[in-house]
This record gives C-alpha cells, structure tokens and sequence, in this order.
C-alpha cells in the first residue's frame, strides 16, 4: 500500500475541531478532504499526546500570508478552496436570520466580529398553512395558529374549502381530496362531508406521492427560500405571492 499523503494545517484544524464537536470520523474525513484513516491516525495521535511529526515546513511567512488575505476577504470559504494558517475554523455564532450553521474562518477573539456574523430569520421555523387546488384554479390560503384536530380541520372547510368550491365551481359536482391524517379521516370529519353532500375520493394508505398538491407547496417553499424573508409577516406575503401565481 502507498504512503499516506501528509495533512495540511487546514485539515489538521478541520479534523479538530469536527471531532471536539462529537462528529463521525466519516463525516470529519469528507468534511477536512482526506481519508478516513488520515483522519483517524491523526485523532487518536492528538488523543495520546503524541508529538506532531511529519516533514518540515516548506512554506514561507509571504507564502502563508497569501492565503490569508484570500480568507479574510471570504472568511466562509471552505477546506477545498482556501488554505490557510494561523486561523481556526469555527462554527458561525447565530443571530436570527438563518437556521443553518455555516463555518467561518477567524482568530480567536473574533467571535462576534460582524464579518464572521450571518444573520438570521426571526420568524418560526415552519407555518403551517392549509390550502387546496383544483383545475380550474387555486382556493384561499388559511394560516393556522394551532395544531390541526378534526374540528380545527372542519372550521377550515366551512370557511375556505366550500367558499373556494363555490367560486371554482359554482353548482358543478366535485370530487373532494384529501390523504388519511388524522384530522382528516376522524369520524365528526366524515360526518361532516356526508352532511355537506361532499363525496372523498378514496385514499390508498402511505401513498403521498398522490396527492398533486405537494408539487405546488414545493414551487412555494423553492420561492421562499428565494425571497428570504424577515419576519413571519413576510413570509406569509411570499407564501400568498407564489400561491395567488398560480390561480
């Protein structure tokens, strides 16, 4: 078998940190860009405090200078296109704008320095929001403010499913759909669609892939993450936005 080739500083302080952090040796080795017995040598040669070996270093002080000025003008740069010296790799600290945790290049000190910052949204992370479609068009949008039971559910048919039907439709005959959740298949739910003279289309069990409307929530989610939105209120005028587009 070959040599191993040797890891640079960079992976040396990738693979650090992202084991400090709990990670698997196969995430850390896709993570730092090398193989997972480098890594692996080089974790359990920092466990039993073993001296650093390796060749010397080939570098000069212009030559590890280079790559800095390239980090410090992109500090979110990763392992495979910058490599640098002198700098830790870090989780980026969060204030409300994003969910996700990005790396960033910085010295120690720098923690809240604006330029290793992102922000982030402060709205929740999800808004449960009821809508229905058909082919002649798209109905209302209802936002919820509480989990859906069956007479949640019933409350959101009287006062935006019939009024969309009836717009959609007018006297016309239609067939309603809807998947098996719970809400939707209680018995005061049934009721309620045979004293309305609504007929359900039956629903196979564990068959999402069905129900068409998932391809629109999915044109409205790509749309959203587009936008960016600030607040809650935003993100509710961007989820109405994409919907009204498809009328």
């Amino acid at each position: 078998m070959g040599k191993t080739a040797d890891l640079t500083v960079v992976q040396k302080m990738t693979i650090d940190t992202l084991h400090k952090e709990g990670k698997t040796q196969k995430v850390i080795a896709k993570e730092a860009g090398c193989s997972q017995s480098s890594a692996s040598k080089h974790i359990n040669r920092e466990a039993k405090g073993r001296k650093r070996c390796g060749r010397k270093k080939c570098t000069s002080n212009r030559d590890n200078r280079t790559p800095e000025r390239i980090v410090k003008q992109n500090p979110f740069k990763n392992v495979g296109e910058s490599t640098k010296s002198g700098l830790q790799l870090e989780s980026v600290p969060r204030e409300p704008l994003r969910t996700d945790g990005p790396r960033v290049w910085r010295k120690r000190g720098e923690a809240q320095n604006p330029r290793c910052l992102r922000s982030s949204v402060k709205f929740p992370q999800s808004v449960m929001v009821w809508g229905a479609m058909s082919s002649a068009g798209v109905g209302p949008l209802c936002f919820l403010r509480s989990k859906v039971n069956a007479a949640v559910y019933q409350d959101v048919l009287e006062h935006f499913m019939l009024p969309a039907a009836d717009q959609l439709y007018g006297d016309a005959d239609f067939i309603f759909q809807q998947d098996l959740a719970p809400a939707h298949s209680a018995k005061a739910t049934s009721t309620w669609f045979k004293d309305h003279g609504i007929p359900i289309l039956n629903w196979p069990a564990n068959l999402p892939d069905l129900n068409p409307i998932e391809n629109l929530w999915g044109t409205v989610k790509r749309k959203m993450r587009y936008a960016r939105p600030n607040n809650a209120e935003e993100l509710k005028a961007t989820i109405r936005a994409t919907w009204a587009h498809n009328t």
